[in-house]
């Protein structure tokens, strides 16, 4: 058990009850502004959603469809499967690094599945493919590469619904990371038209 968890709790608390205090205060302060529908999320391929303005406690962000999702990771597998590389996993998730949509080639390792999840967050994440991103990795210290869940190695690509990042897709399992980068490209150039 850790106990330094619950050394630190008492000032965390103390900073965060008069936080909270302060957000509800204004909350309930705001005038008779109507809130939409707040458990509405929409998940788009192709349409922009505008950034929420004013006084509003809600923020619409775009998402890539589940449909979207699994369109670009099968084109990636194929692509993959066309080169003679069956054996690659590819990953679509939403920036947050939850996955949309997964697949496993045949006979694709175990490792191909984290290292697929990692290369699709980190493009999503950074709004840059993995290949481009890499290079910001060199140096002496600490560096991005430091940050747990990414892998800054070729093979992923991010998913853009204008200049907004919103999604990645990753791959992995090829004997060389170009090799993952083309497949991943592959996915993305299928529902590229569907982007906006």
């Amino acid at each position: 058990m850790n106990h330094r968890i619950y050394t630190r709790l008492p000032r965390t608390l103390a900073v965060a009850v008069p936080v909270v205090a302060i957000l509800a205060s204004a909350a309930c302060s705001t005038t008779d502004t109507p809130v939409a529908n707040a458990s509405s999320t929409t998940s788009i391929s192709a349409t922009q959603q505008p950034p929420a303005t004013g006084d509003s406690a809600i923020v619409t962000q775009n998402r890539l469809s589940a449909d979207a999702a699994v369109k670009a990771a099968g084109a990636a597998l194929a692509k993959c499967r066309a080169d003679g590389l069956g054996f690659v996993t590819v990953s679509v998730v939403d920036r947050a690094g939850n996955v949309i949509a997964m697949m496993r080639g045949d006979n694709a390792a175990q490792h191909t599945v984290e290292a697929s999840r990692e290369k699709a967050y980190t493009s999503a994440a950074f709004g840059a493919d993995t290949s481009d991103l890499s290079q910001r990795t060199k140096g002496e210290g600490s560096t991005i590469a430091d940050l747990p869940g990414t892998l800054f190695l070729a093979g992923g690509v991010t998913v853009k619904a204008g200049s907004a990042s919103i999604a990645g897709i990753g791959v992995g399992g090829a004997p060389d990371g170009m090799q993952d980068q083309t497949c991943a490209a592959a996915g993305r150039d299928a529902i590229a038209s569907s982007l906006g």
